[in-house]
């Protein structure tokens, strides 16, 4: 019989709730994982199932769609089935995502199990920040939500890492299998530490399947309406326009249901409209060249897979400790100047990217990469605090579920984007240098520059969006 909560309190005390936060903490860190560390393996898994760029970005935008759309429905999970059996769920669908994609024998399984993974870690996602905030007392929740976030920005830095070790060592199929030793070790703390009687359970209102049907479809058409734009124009014509008409009505059904996915009432108030499109444009340029780096260091100069992953480690760790550090400058400057300075410094690391050259020193491509985590450092907690400035405290909740659901849509979007652009460039490129003879590394490396530069200008961009996040004067 599962402990209950009481009986727990009674057994560890104090620590009860730091051992709580540390369960869900390794969990999620697991799907975060799972999603990074793929990355670097594109190159292996495009010449072992024969994909050319438009269909290998799916392995990653598959992933993030489906965990765009699950973390839409985490709330509801939890009222309805508590907490342990929510989590439990969500690991065990994530270990048969990593173990059966792991075995798969063609492209759509490996996408299927991509897609399952990707459900799994949505529904992860947002538990330890609702964990924090129901469980430790006010002058604690910050302390936590630092030992969190210390750890969710550590595991990005080291999937590209471990991923490269894995799939140079031991192929491509281990990168799913990265994730069973973590989920096994949830899976144990889960039984000791979370109790059968969460507080987290409540009353579960119906779930809003017309929302997530019309967001789903909406997504899908779109993502890909992209990818037959060079290839097919009217059947991408009428997958984006069937996209834009999904997204209309809904939209309206969100302005008339009596329990929205998304409360449209936050587009409202300008700080949050103009954050929302900050989150969504730097969401397609973070996401976008976090699938593009690893490829352009194995493909443009033919680094190995492990010194591909490698190079982003040194950036993850500055990203770690920038962020503390840009949380207290928050509390000081006004949060459209952070995430202007920020966005900023994101889009030059791109630029340098894409005006680099093969002479460029391994130690330089690490110094662009933490050009470009220090930029991001200071746009992750400026935003959601500038987003929220004026938003009514009743809101508050749903605001910071719609900043994160479009910034993971953003990069849903953007991992396509920079796989057909790329896809584009490199046949261009291949076309002509095989007319003239010349050879073909040279195609290559400008496509790649090419697409870094599409990244930088699209980070740049949402820069005007941050400044106008500034609050109205009152009249």
């Amino acid at each position: 019989m599962p402990p209950t909560l009481e009986e727990l309190r009674n057994r560890y005390g104090s620590r009860y709730k730091w051992l709580v936060l540390l369960t869900v903490m390794i969990g999620t860190m697991a799907s975060i994982l799972s999603s990074t560390i793929v990355n670097v393996a594109v190159p292996d898994l495009s010449r072992h199932f024969t994909l050319g760029q438009e269909r290998a970005q799916w392995v990653s935008a598959a992933f993030m769609l489906a965990m765009t759309l699950s973390m839409l429905t985490t709330p509801w999970l939890l009222l309805r089935y508590g907490l342990r059996r929510t989590y439990t769920g969500a690991i065990l669908v994530l270990l048969a995502g990593g173990v059966i994609g792991g075995f798969s024998v063609n492209y759509p399984m490996l996408l299927t199990m991509r897609v399952v993974e990707g459900l799994a870690a949505g529904i992860l996602q947002p538990i330890p920040a609702i964990v924090i905030l129901r469980s430790f007392d006010a002058n604690e929740q910050g302390k936590a939500m630092g030992i969190f976030g210390f750890g969710v920005v550590l595991a990005p830095a080291l999937g590209p890492s471990v991923g490269g070790i894995l799939v140079e060592q031991f192929g491509w199929r281990s990168i799913f299998f990265v994730v069973v030793p973590f989920c096994l070790v949830v899976l144990l703390m889960i039984r000791r530490f979370l109790s059968v009687n969460s507080p987290l359970m409540g009353d579960a209102k119906a779930l809003d399947w017309k929302g997530l049907l019309l967001a789903g479809v909406c997504a899908v058409s779109l993502l890909n309406g992209l990818v037959h734009l060079h290839d097919d124009a009217m059947q991408a014509i009428g997958l984006l326009a069937l996209g834009l008409a999904c997204l209309a009505i809904f939209v309206v059904y969100q302005l008339r249901a009596k329990e929205p996915l998304m409360n449209m009432k936050l587009f409202a108030y300008r700080p949050f409209a103009m954050g929302a499109l900050v989150a969504f444009i730097y969401g397609m340029g973070l996401f976008g060249s976090t699938y593009l780096f690893p490829i352009y260091m194995q493909m443009a100069l033919q680094y190995a897979p492990s010194d591909a992953g490698l190079v982003l480690l040194p950036a993850g760790i500055v990203l770690a400790f920038t962020i503390p550090v840009a949380g207290k400058l928050a509390d000081r400057y006004p949060p459209y100047i952070l995430v202007s300075c920020g966005l900023g410094l994101l889009a030059l690391s791109f630029a340098l990217m894409a005006v680099g050259a093969t002479g460029s020193s391994y130690s330089i491509l690490i110094a662009w990469a933490i050009i470009g985590r220090i930029g991001l450092g200071f746009v992750l907690p400026a935003l959601s605090l500038g987003a929220m400035r004026g938003v009514d405290i009743g809101l508050i909740p749903q605001g910071a579920s719609a900043i994160n659901f479009l910034r993971q849509l953003g990069g849903a979007i953007g991992v396509s984007l920079v796989g057909i652009i790329l896809e584009w460039r490199l046949t261009v490129y291949q076309s002509g240098l095989e007319a003239s003879g010349s050879g073909n590394m040279t195609g290559t490396i400008r496509a790649f520059n090419e697409t870094f530069l599409f990244v930088a200008v699209v980070c740049a961009s949402a820069i005007f969006a941050a400044w106008r996040m500034r609050a109205k004067p009152l009249e």
